[in-house]
């Protein structure tokens, strides 16, 4: 039977279930991927299982997120992260060595490999025909435990590209074109597969600016093929032997599909402040800009770096413009540096700034209030920049460049004819940068066992987790809107995020940029409370503080229209109950402060999917995905308390 790319990753991997989409499959884990801002919670939860040595293939643990080293906060995790990378037998990428997701992608991405990372952005290493899954840290502290991953089986959707890109467009511009047509919703539940002819023309590094986004779209994941393009990519960082070519076969089916001409595209932007918020460039023309940010996981190759040097080479930046570059890695830094474009952005006026995500997470960067700030970063929802009132637009390397020129939102196009710019195409080296002594590799058993844990006074332990009670009669503390976003619900950015290893502290966050009142109204809550969402709730960050926090609050169910796929799974990891409407008009009867109450939970829970609340007086009913062992976990409390009562 002919498959697609995807299936075939996915056939290659399966250990438990049947490859239907909607049903649960378990994959075996190859590799993982975690970082600083949610590697703190993998490492304690692998300390609280007694995990002695990890059983992946292979584990990385980056330091590219808690950059700012304003007190002994962010240091202090950094220590604690390299003794436990020692001490559980991982790799350790030091802190400016660089973004995760391209230093993984050119030390350790692999075609064929399954990956699953604590970042949402896992997803970017699809561009090398590996199946990467962004989840909650406790799946990664599972596999490398040696569990498989649980996930229920998308749907693939191929996405057949043909044509080859015009001049001042670029792969940014594709996943855009993506997000144009159907919004953050619109991968939920699917795997996006790109194939066709119009695949020549992009590199590994343009698929991997596609394959990002696809976490904006809501996607389980993005794949490509290995193909050539791939072989040339591993053969330029150093690893061809590592190239095996994955193609879908002749005739191999897709469970929805889609047409792009690329050669039909234009420059497109995300206005503030979600990224499905998208038009064309030319349409928004001549907004004033205050600040350009180029960087981040989401253009994260040289070319993107190399491709603004070139516009700007010459030029002195506007002066109300602050542009900031951010060098994905210490790799990118050094080839800037030896093909001169490092010299053309220092002359143009731009800041450079240290290897790392910084201002995508909100750790520096942030713009002026209510100016407007054009970054190549995935997201923008409302104050993740590190500014509440921010007006924060996503956008390609080439519009960036045009507004750090003129000061205003531009279409790159125009500037053949205003400043006598041609399209610059950058010559990529022949061989990449290769600096290895900020990965450290792990130690031998016997030594890494002689390891103790580094922890700081800001390092907490877990806290523990009553099971579900059977009979919840509690308040409605918040009730939101659509597409509530992690970065909401668990802020990130300098001031929180040093937290991050401090539950009672970062607790006192939670849902703050939403009602500044909940974590006051949720401690006096004491017999517990929900909360009630409409669709999409969750998207974003994979950071399992957005649940841990809550849950640490009294949070013991959720309702909601729908849920986003790695904040449902993270739910049902800490034991709280994710919930949906029946009918999602039930959702505009609910009002804040509603009473609710649910009676014989387990046995409704464990008997099938119906589960009927009394809100506000009235009968609603709603209904839960769990799988089997998602039930039993969110009965034991969680994860965690199931394993140890297991074990």
């Amino acid at each position: 039977m002919s498959q697609n790319v995807a299936q075939k990753l996915i056939a290659s991997h399966l250990v438990e279930g049947e490859m239907t989409p909607g049903s649960e499959v378990g994959l075996k884990v190859d590799q993982t991927l975690t970082q600083d801002a949610t590697g703190t919670m993998v490492m304690l939860e692998l300390e609280a299982m007694g995990l002695d040595r990890i059983k992946t293939e292979l584990s990385v643990q980056y330091v590219d997120h808690n950059l700012l080293q304003t007190d002994e906060k962010n240091p202090d995790d950094h220590l604690f992260l390299q003794s436990a990378a020692q001490r559980f037998g991982l790799w350790f990428s030091k802190a400016g060595n660089g973004v995760s997701h391209p230093v993984h992608q050119a030390h350790f991405g692999r075609p064929g490999v399954t990956m699953i990372g604590s970042d949402s952005h896992t997803c970017a290493a699809g561009a090398l025909g590996m199946l990467a899954i962004g989840v909650g840290g406790l799946e990664i502290a599972m596999a490398m435990a040696g569990q498989p991953l649980y996930v229920a089986m998308p749907e693939v959707w191929g996405v057949e590209l043909t044509g080859e890109l015009p001049d001042w467009v670029s792969a940014k511009d594709v996943v855009l074109e993506m997000l144009r047509r159907h919004g953050v919703k619109g991968g939920v539940g699917r795997i996006i597969e790109y194939h066709g002819a119009g695949l020549a023309g992009l590199t590994a590094m343009d698929r991997h600016v596609i394959a990002n986004m696809g976490a904006e779209l809501g996607a389980t994941t993005s794949v490509f093929p290995a193909d050539g393009a791939v072989r040339d990519y591993l053969t330029a960082v150093g690893r061809g032997d590592d190239y095996t070519e994955i193609l879908a076969d002749d005739g191999a089916e897709y469970d929805v599909t889609e047409h792009i001409d690329l050669s039909s595209l234009e420059p497109l932007i995300a206005k503030p402040s979600s990224p499905g918020n998208v038009v064309r460039v030319a349409e928004v023309e001549n907004e004033d800009v205050f600040q350009v940010v180029v960087g981040s996981s989401a253009n994260p190759g040289l070319r993107d770096f190399a491709v603004v040097a070139e516009i700007l080479d010459g030029n002195q930046t506007s002066q109300q413009v602050s542009v900031d570059i951010n060098p994905t890695s210490r790799e990118v830094l050094a080839d800037l540096i030896s093909g001169g474009w490092l010299t053309s952005l220092v002359t143009s006026g731009a800041r450079i700034h240290q290897s790392g995500c910084m201002g995508c997470i909100g750790m520096g960067q942030a713009p002026a209030s209510g100016r407007n700030s054009l970054r190549t970063m995935p997201r923008n929802f409302p104050g993740r920049s590190g500014t509440e009132e921010d007006a924060v637009w996503l956008c390609s390397p080439e519009t960036a460049a045009a507004a750090a020129l003129t000061g205003r939102i531009t279409d790159p196009r125009t500037l053949t004819q205003t400043h006598g710019i041609r399209y610059p195409k950058p010559t990529m080296p022949a061989m990449y940068s290769s600096l290895n002594d900020m990965l450290l590799a792990p130690l031998p058993q016997e030594e890494a066992a002689q390891v103790e844990l580094v922890k700081g006074p800001n390092i907490s332990s877990l806290p523990e987790f009553e099971p579900l009670d059977d009979h919840l009669a509690v308040p409605v503390l918040l009730k939101m809107r659509d597409n509530v976003s992690t970065d909401e619900i668990m802020p990130a950015g300098s001031r929180v995020l040093p937290f991050r290893s401090n539950i009672p502290k970062i607790a006192e966050f939670s849902f703050t940029r939403i009602d500044e009142s909940y974590p006051d109204r949720a401690r006096d809550a004491a017999a517990g409370h929900v909360v009630v969402a409409g669709e999409n709730y969750g998207q974003g960050s994979s950071r399992e503080h957005a649940v841990i926090a809550p849950r640490y609050l009294g949070l013991r169910a959720v309702i909601t229209k729908s849920f986003a796929r790695i904040h449902w799974q993270n739910l049902a990891n800490f034991g709280i109950l994710a919930l949906e409407f029946d009918d999602p008009a039930d959702y505009d009867a609910v009002s804040q402060g509603d009473d609710v109450v649910l009676d014989g939970l387990h046995d409704a829970i464990t008997g099938g999917t119906s589960v009927t609340a009394t809100i506000g007086g009235r009968e609603v009913p709603l209904h839960h995905r769990l799988s089997d062992r998602q039930v039993e976990m969110v009965l034991a409390g969680g994860r965690i308390p199931l394993t140890a009562r297991s074990a």
